[in-house]
């Protein structure tokens, strides 16, 4: 049995930002959070930021609680960020219920978030196929296998699995998929989140007015 208070004794003194972060001016970001966005991700790119493209998407389960995982964003355009997975997975099945999702980008190397909500929809059977296409064939593989989150008797299930449908592939010179589906969050409410040393946060919330974007600075 864990003792009391052991895990807050092993966090505490815990660096939780870098001695150095990058500036931001609310004043001078642009008036639409799409571009803002790329600023940021590029800028972590260049920082070299383990996975910055990793986000946390959350959804709203059958039973109506939350639940969360993290996924790779999958690209960013005018009509929202993108993910993708198979529609039997948990989580296509929780967006088809409940087409409404919330993400998370976190690069604590830069003391930097992003939290992004929005309405969910999915992409064209051509737009989910050139998605699927471009994956590696062992990850084709594990999508055309199924079964994703469901009980697994053993590794040697999963491995026979993979290279049955890996010879599929091969064989077949390329297979499609008809779960695989892109799904793009087009966002009602985005907010960037600039760490500060004293815990002075920056807080800028870009909400949807009309055809454009109203800029709102938030309390730390």
């Amino acid at each position: 049995m864990t003792d009391p208070g052991r895990i807050r004794d092993v966090v505490r003194g815990v660096p939780v930002f870098p001695d150095v972060m990058p500036p931001f001016d609310p004043s001078a970001a642009p008036s639409s959070p799409v571009d803002l966005f790329v600023e940021w991700l590029e800028r972590a790119v260049q920082d070299g930021i383990a996975a910055p493209h990793a986000v946390t998407l959350s959804t709203v389960g059958e039973d109506g609680t939350p639940d969360a995982r993290v996924v790779i964003v999958k690209d960013v355009t005018a009509a929202g960020w993108q993910v993708a997975s198979s529609s039997d997975s948990p989580k296509g099945r929780q967006l088809a219920a409940h087409p409404a999702a919330a993400l998370t980008f976190f690069w604590p190397a830069a003391g930097r978030q992003v939290r992004i909500r929005g309405s969910v929809s999915v992409g064209s059977a051509d737009e989910n196929d050139a998605d699927f296409q471009r994956r590696h064939p062992v990850a084709r593989a594990l999508v055309l296998a199924g079964s994703q989150s469901a009980v697994m008797g053993g590794r040697e299930d999963l491995d026979a699995a993979v290279e049955d449908q890996v010879r599929k592939i091969d064989a077949a010179g390329g297979l499609a998929s008809t779960t695989w589906t892109v799904y793009t969050v087009a966002a009602d409410a985005v907010e960037f989140w600039q760490a500060d040393q004293e815990r002075r946060h920056t807080r800028l919330l870009y909400t949807r007015f009309g055809e454009g974007w109203r800029r709102t600075m938030l309390w730390p």
